[in-house]
């Protein structure tokens, strides 16, 4: 009974070990993929109340362009926990990562902001990737403006922007209306939300080695809006960062297609990430 009993422990620790072995090596890291910090991912951050899978279409447009065969997934706890699933491959430098909170109702900018950061970070423990590029939806612009505010110099240097649908100064219905928020010549908004407000330092602090792409729809009705946010609005972003940015450049899509939520599947979207996003590759 003995000498059985202890077999089936000897078999149990070998399995274990098996099946940590195997676990270990399903996970690249750093020391195991040669020049790790050559690797430039594109994060996509979706908008409030979505998830990952609003990010799909234009991921596996940009797979299908040539960016990379490689796509994986971060998910970012309440608490800020964020776990990978997937890996970096060797010899495919620009892999996606869709990022997905899994807190997606929650409606503080600020609260974003930590989740994006935190998973810039992560992928920096586990890859030291030294550059990166982000995609943002909705409230998935104002994770990567909020993120961009607690920069350090010892963050990996962001690359390339795509702003979609961003409500930077407001939104439809809440704290602003149809054709109401104007903008001056150099695109400031004469009345600014306190979200925009506290933006602002970006103004001296936004990466200058980055380009931007901001892309906003017109549903064509008069409203001068994609339905959820106004056309001003999303232009705004360009006081926040067009003075220090590499360079920016805004892209207006018209039609019915051009809804707040129908932007992230629009293939004209597809193919403004395509041409932005591997240019210079």
């Amino acid at each position: 009974m003995k000498r059985r009993l202890l077999l089936f422990l000897v078999i149990g620790l070998l399995v274990l070990g098996l099946a940590a072995c195997g676990t270990t090596s399903s996970q690249s890291t750093a020391s195991n993929l040669p020049n790790a910090s050559k690797y430039e991912p594109t994060l996509f951050f979706h908008g409030w109340g979505s998830s990952y899978h609003a990010e799909e279409q234009m991921a596996h447009a940009l797979v299908n362009a040539g960016l990379t065969k490689t796509i994986m997934r971060a998910t970012v706890s309440k608490q800020g926990k964020v776990t990978l699933n997937g890996r970096f491959h060797e010899a495919d430098d620009h892999p996606i990562v869709e990022v997905g909170f899994q807190d997606s109702r929650n409606s503080s900018p600020q609260q974003w902001g930590r989740w994006a950061r935190a998973t810039v970070v992560k992928l920096q423990h586990q890859y030291h990737i030294k550059r990166f590029n982000v995609v943002g939806h909705s409230m998935g612009n104002m994770a990567i403006m909020y993120g961009l505010l607690g920069n350090s110099a010892k963050m990996p240097k962001l690359q390339k922007q795509v702003d979609i649908a961003g409500h930077f100064n407001g939104i439809l219905g809440m704290n602003d209306e149809p054709n109401r928020m104007k903008l001056r010549a150099n695109g400031k908004p004469t009345n600014m939300q306190p979200e925009y407000r506290a933006l602002l330092p970006l103004r001296q602090t936004y990466p200058k080695q980055a380009a931007v792409l901001n892309i906003y729809g017109d549903k064509d009705d008069g409203s001068h809006s994609d339905g959820s946010v106004s056309n001003a609005s999303s232009q705004s972003l360009r006081y926040l960062v067009a003075g220090r940015a590499k360079s920016y450049q805004e892209r207006k899509i018209i039609g019915a297609q051009a809804q707040h939520s129908k932007l992230h599947d629009n293939v004209q979207v597809d193919r403004l990430l395509i041409k932005f996003l591997l240019g210079n590759k």
